[in-house]
Formats: structure tokens, sequence, C-alpha cells
């Protein structure tokens, strides 16, 4: 609820709309103009209604609801701004989570940087029940990140979020670079 806003006046007085015999009572109009304070920020909530559902344009706590809402978890110490674009595109990064074109672009809206990924990919299948496993190696996947600064990018914030987005049985590498 918006009550934090100073000097909020309600669009709709409560005074103005009472019979005319209170219209002239002083303690009737002191009585309301109070009510009308409590009251104001909701009418302000419900007119722009529209706008704290587009993360754009909410106010930052709300922001972080709208986060819940689309089953996003949110890092404190990322920026407004990337918050915003990663709840306002969280409906496309859940389309396309696990995905390597999901992880490259959660991993661009972090950092801003050109992202290249490489991984093990495939699958493989055993004609023998029971048999070995097929394959050598472990599934892992490369994440090379090219930013024009590699200090301004915070790694362990990175590979937190990218380990949410990978299976836990697949080995993340992470290299920022210029």
């Amino acid at each position: 609820m918006r009550t934090a806003v100073d000097d909020l006046v309600s669009p709709h007085p409560l005074g103005e709309r009472m019979p005319s015999v209170y219209t002239d009572d002083d303690f009737t109009q002191r009585f309301t103009q109070a009510l009308d304070e409590v009251i104001a920020p909701v009418f302000t909530v419900l007119d722009c209604f529209a706008a704290y559902l587009d993360p754009r344009l909410a106010p930052d706590d709300f922001v972080d609801w709208l986060a819940q809402w689309v089953a996003l978890d949110l890092d404190e110490s990322w920026s407004a701004a990337q918050r915003r674009e990663l709840v306002a595109r969280a409906v496309r990064l859940h389309r396309f989570r696990g995905t390597r074109r999901g992880l490259a672009e959660h991993v661009w809206l972090l950092t801003g940087g050109r992202v290249d990924i490489a991984d093990s990919g495939g699958i493989s299948i055993s004609a023998q029940p029971d048999g070995p496993i097929p394959g050598s190696s472990p599934a892992h996947v490369l994440i090379r990140v090219r930013v024009p600064n590699p200090d301004t990018v915070d790694r362990a914030r990175i590979t937190a979020a990218v380990r949410r987005m990978v299976p836990a049985h697949v080995a993340t590498t992470i290299e920022v670079t210029t």
C-alpha cells in the first residue's frame, strides 16, 4: 500500500459527498478529511493498478512481489533496473528454462555482456539393459561472458544464478573475459 506518500490528496473527498446538513459542520468536515488521508492511497493504487502490473513502472517493492507471482528468485544485490527487466522477461525465461537460449538470455540480462555457451549436449542410450552408461565424460556447460570490464561482474552472483538454471548433475564453468 502506498501509505508513505506525503500530501496525497483523495480524488473523491468524503466531505463533499455528505448530505448538505453536514457540509457546514466543522467536526464532520475534519472527521472526513482524516478518513480521506486513510483512503487516498487506496484510490491511488486502484487508479494506477495497470502500472503496478508492469514491472517497468511499478514501485520497487511491488516488483519483488511481482517476481514471486512469476516464480522468479531475485537477488537483493541486483540493481533495480536488472530486477525490473528480469521480472518483465520472466515468462519468456521460464519458457526457455534449461535450454542454451534461456541460459544465455538470463546471463546476458545479469551482465549485459556477450554470452557464448558450449555444452556437452546430446543424449546417448545403451542397447543393453543394465549395461554400462554410454559416454565418457559427465555433463558440462562452459559459459563465456565477454564484457568491457570483467571486474564489474559479480562472479558469485552469476554462478548462483546459473546453478539455479541448470540441472544439479551438470557441472558448470563460467569465464568472464574482455
